[in-house]
């Protein structure tokens, strides 16, 4: 029999109808192999913000150079984000260091360059306490059996007393002792040199000698 004589439209999708109606619906589940989606078939933008999942994006998978200024938030980046040695000299703009970023005590003598303290940068209260170009003074009494004697051990011209004393010079069978030691001032108060004495006990008749000590410094 010639059965496209009885075919028609009709026909056709009558016999379609009913095999859906008898065979139920049909699904047609397409999986796609591992590492089938390569980077040629994602089209330009099509992978947003949305379809990334939580933590994707590592430090691994970021190319050199492609996390910007333009790309960081204002106070993105804390201290606590930075690896220790990262942030040298050369990443530091000019004068960002002020003093209210440096920590107390954080410079210390390893940290500073030869002559960096002058004399400029120093307080003017805290210089006029320093002491400077220091020298030491003696001077010696004759050495006789005189009963008491003292002797000045004087500074040198723009130089002042800051500390001085005295020591007898005797012989063990002599008894003295050092009956002075102070400092000595000009008629304006100024510490010009040390003063130093001593005594016997009774009357000797070996010789002694006193020594005053003067510690010299401008201030």
């Amino acid at each position: 029999m010639d059965l496209r004589k009885h075919l028609s439209v009709a026909n056709v999708l009558s016999c379609m109808a009913l095999f859906v109606a008898l065979s139920g619906v049909a699904y047609a589940a397409v999986k796609i192999p591992a590492n089938a989606v390569k980077a040629q078939n994602i089209a330009k933008e099509a992978v947003t913000a949305p379809k990334l999942k939580k933590n994707a994006v590592i430090s691994a998978k970021l190319a050199t150079n492609s996390v910007i200024n333009a790309k960081i938030a204002n106070g993105a980046i804390t201290s606590g984000k930075l690896a220790n040695g990262s942030v040298r000299s050369g990443q530091l703009g000019g004068g960002v260091v002020t003093e209210a970023k440096l920590k107390n005590e954080a410079i210390g003598n390893s940290k500073l360059g030869a002559g960096a303290v002058t004399s400029s940068k120093v307080s003017p209260t805290l210089l006029a306490q320093l002491l400077k170009n220091v020298t030491y003074v003696t001077e010696t009494s004759v050495n006789d059996s005189e009963t008491s004697k003292s002797v000045t051990a004087t500074c040198p011209t723009n130089k002042q007393a800051i500390g001085g004393g005295v020591r007898i010079n005797s012989p063990a069978t002599v008894n003295v002792v050092p009956s002075e030691s102070a400092p000595v001032t000009s008629a304006t108060n100024v510490r010009v040199g040390w003063i130093a004495g001593g005594r016997e006990f009774a009357a000797e008749a070996g010789n002694w000698q006193v020594v005053a000590y003067a510690v010299c410094a401008e201030l």
